[in-house]
């Protein structure tokens, strides 16, 4: 496979090595063998198409990694930006960098230089960095951050990764479906219809509509491909998933775990705003855009409640934002002081239940749904069949 490693040396300064490689390990250490200090190693995307899923334009966690690999390295913040900046080949993060630079030169600190460019630095990265800057630790607050957005993906891997079989079986079964019923069913309604007879009611119906699609086929096959033009297009409209999401929200088992999916989330990006130094209140209206619109206000009456005095772990569970595992641990923080550390134990305690959740439930769809595809194709081929096994029988 080949690599794209982004290393430094002495003499040569910053510079990206292609390296082939069986893994990221052995790129990084082909690259220290000749001498270079790895900064980051990413695969090299043999697809133009790849960019379609690489969630942004701005690679924030690459950033991040090479911003923190220079500060570690013991440059600057000018010259590890400019760096960064002068080895950037994509002309919309290289004037992303410059625009931050020029900030920079302005005297303004990193957190404004970031706020000036809100597609690409979210408001959770932009209030970390400015967290950091009071106690003058950037280099643990890049570090947490990497952290986060590390584990909030590998939450969103598991569940795409346990969704793809699923949907590559129903997309076959659909497929064989539609291809018995444009193609198959048809021709046989050629052959009942000359052999004429009666025949079962369902295989009557079934015959019906190989000749609907015998007389207008192009016409059923261009009503069908509107209708998925259509769903898809209502798939994007944010009024269409809101509504989506609400009806989700209403499944008991689904509903929960979308519930839960919401506090891992939360927590852990308010447990890193907490190790980063930030006040309370203002870390929870921080996070508050992280939550489902319905659980929001019920977040702005805790932060009410924690504003008049009472603890955290009271505020949470009277307004049912935690549960009876992440009670004990909110109060256990509380007494030691490590409320920070203890959201982020929280997060991934509700993370790896899901995960289990996921695999449990996949293992249940996944020969349901083979079931329910073997079922439909099967009453097809049976109907289609169920004529010729009746004259059979007659003939015998």
């Amino acid at each position: 496979m080949r690599y794209e490693v982004k290393a430094m040396r002495k003499s040569e300064g910053l510079i990206a090595l292609a390296l082939d490689a069986s893994d990221a390990t052995d790129a990084a250490g082909q690259a220290r063998a000749q001498g270079y200090t790895v900064i980051a190693v990413k695969e090299k995307q043999a697809w133009p198409t790849a960019r379609l899923f690489s969630g942004g334009s701005f690679p924030l966690v690459l950033f991040s990694q090479e911003l923190l690999s220079l500060l570690e390295a013991g440059l600057p913040l000018m010259e590890a930006v400019e760096t960064l900046a002068e080895r950037e080949h994509r002309p919309e993060v290289k004037k992303t960098l410059e625009q931050m630079i020029t900030s920079l030169y302005e005297g303004h600190p990193l957190s404004h230089a970031m706020q000036q460019s809100p597609a690409h630095f979210p408001p959770l990265y932009v209030a970390t960095v400015r967290a950091s800057e009071k106690t003058g630790d950037l280099p643990e607050a890049l570090s947490r951050y990497i952290t986060y957005q590390t584990q909030m993906d590998k939450v969103k891997r598991q569940v795409i990764s346990a969704s793809i079989y699923p949907a590559l079986l129903g997309i076959v079964g659909s497929l064989v479906t539609l291809f018995l019923m444009t193609y198959v069913v048809p021709r046989f309604s050629h052959i009942y219809a000359d052999m004429g007879g009666d025949l079962p009611f369902l295989s009557r119906l079934l015959m019906g509509w190989g000749q609907l699609m015998e007389q207008h086929g192009a016409l059923v096959l261009g009503g069908m491909a509107a209708a998925a033009a259509a769903l898809g297009h209502l798939a994007t409209r944010p009024g269409a998933r809101k509504w989506l999401t609400q009806k989700l929200w209403r499944l008991p088992a689904v509903g929960e775990r979308l519930h839960l999916y919401q506090l891992a989330r939360f927590y852990r990006s308010l447990g890193m705003l907490l190790r980063g130094g930030m006040p309370i209140v203002t870390a929870l209206q921080m996070t508050s855009d992280l939550l489902q619109s319905s659980l929001r206000g019920q977040l702005a009456l805790a932060s009410a409640d924690i504003r008049e005095g009472q603890t955290i772990s009271q505020a949470m569970e009277r307004h049912r934002l935690t549960t009876a595992v992440a009670l004990r641990m909110l109060r256990v923080g509380e007494r030691t002081g490590r409320m920070g550390e203890m959201m982020e134990r929280i997060a991934s305690f509700y993370e790896d239940d899901m995960a289990r959740w996921v695999e449990r439930f996949t293992k249940l769809f996944e020969p349901l749904l083979m079931v329910f595809i073997g079922a439909v194709i099967g009453v097809i081929v049976l109907l289609m069949y169920f004529p010729i096994f009746e004259l059979a029988g007659s003939i015998q």
